[in-house]
């Protein structure tokens, strides 16, 4: 089986022999995805959670080689990590128009190393192909990059909501531009509790969304995302949200913060599953054989005595928009009714 694609009452399932294919198969989305919204709105708005984050923008242009928690699986293979640097989505992507924010984010300093701020820092934002990337970042105080500075000297929630504007630095390894990341950038100070950055955070989404460039979903009041891109844990988690927590419950908040999570670190923020839940595309990327049980209890029609919030991912079904499920052979290898040829 080379590709598969299902309809499923738990969405669309593209399913791929190889994490080359799957990741191409999933950067094809992302550009039509991204064409459709340019086109229709001006903008393309986009959440992607924790490492995911990372890893799917550092397609742009990076090769990742160190190890990586399992939101990074799918971006391990440095030939995958630059298909968006590729043609034909150098030309064709319309970058300018992109708006990047982070599903959930961990309450730690800039420099740790289980900042997705560093990890954007390291792997993203000395590589990336354009001058006008819109970026919500959440811990940095201040950043040293390429010469330029990342000032910490207004609170998240006056943010400048001005696309960023900057010179082009020299070509990098792979033929693709670096920018230049300019000082009014405005991220929240790291030093901050986990519950004030998730309230700032949210009113910073909120001016989006009352200046229209994230939509409203036309059933609730929360933030319409045109794509929302989620990993998996063993566990069913997706951000950090995580089985049988309280932060699950929540439902008049868009962005709520834990300080127990069962992996380290404890303290984070998150958007809650009504937000996820109101885009107009998520997008689940899901590879490996640790992961198959719980793609199968999250996909397959089981149990009605299984309680929801016991698998966080069964719980990620859009109200109005689309769910499509990116795995590869292992992990779909317990789904029912899909069979695999040798």
């Amino acid at each position: 089986m080379s590709f598969s694609r299902v309809e499923t009452s738990r969405g669309e399932l593209r399913i791929r022999e190889s994490l080359d294919d799957l990741s191409t198969d999933l950067v094809e989305y992302i550009s039509q995805l991204s064409e459709a919204s340019v086109k229709e709105r001006g903008v393309f708005t986009i959440a992607l959670s924790g490492g995911s984050l990372i890893g799917l923008l550092g397609y742009l242009c990076f090769s990742f080689q160190q190890s990586m928690p399992f939101a990074f699986e799918l971006f391990l293979r440095p030939n995958s990590l630059v298909k968006l640097c590729e043609t034909p989505y150098i030309k064709t992507i319309d970058w300018t128009n992109w708006y990047i924010f982070w599903v959930d984010e961990r309450v730690v300093a800039k420099s740790h190393a289980d900042s997705n701020y560093k990890l954007a820092k390291d792997g993203l934002l000395t590589k990336v192909n354009t001058s006008t990337l819109h970026l919500f970042q959440l811990f940095a105080e201040k950043q040293t990059v390429l010469g330029g500075s990342i000032e910490n000297s207004t609170p998240l929630k006056v943010l400048n909501l001005v696309p960023l504007q900057s010179k082009i630095m020299p070509s990098c390894s792979f033929g693709c531009l670096v920018p230049v990341i300019p000082s009014h950038v405005h991220s929240s100070n790291d030093s901050v509790s986990a519950e004030e950055a998730a309230s700032e955070y949210e009113f910073g989404i909120r001016q989006l969304v009352r200046t229209r460039v994230i939509s409203v979903s036309d059933i609730s009041d929360c933030p319409k995302f045109d794509l929302i891109l989620l990993g998996m844990g063993p566990d069913g988690h997706v951000a950090s949200l995580f089985p049988n927590h309280s932060a699950l419950d929540v439902k008049d908040e868009w962005v709520t913060f834990i300080t127990d999570a069962p992996k380290p670190p404890p303290e984070r923020i998150t958007f809650t599953m009504p937000v996820i839940n109101s885009a107009s595309t998520v997008a689940m990327v899901v590879t490996g054989g640790t992961k198959a049980e719980a793609v199968h209890l999250a996909i397959d029609d089981v149990d009605v005595g299984l309680n929801p919030s016991s698998l966080p991912a069964r719980m990620v079904l859009p109200t109005n928009g689309k769910l499509v499920w990116f795995l590869d052979r292992e992990a779909a290898s317990k789904l029912n009714g899909v069979e695999f040829s040798e």
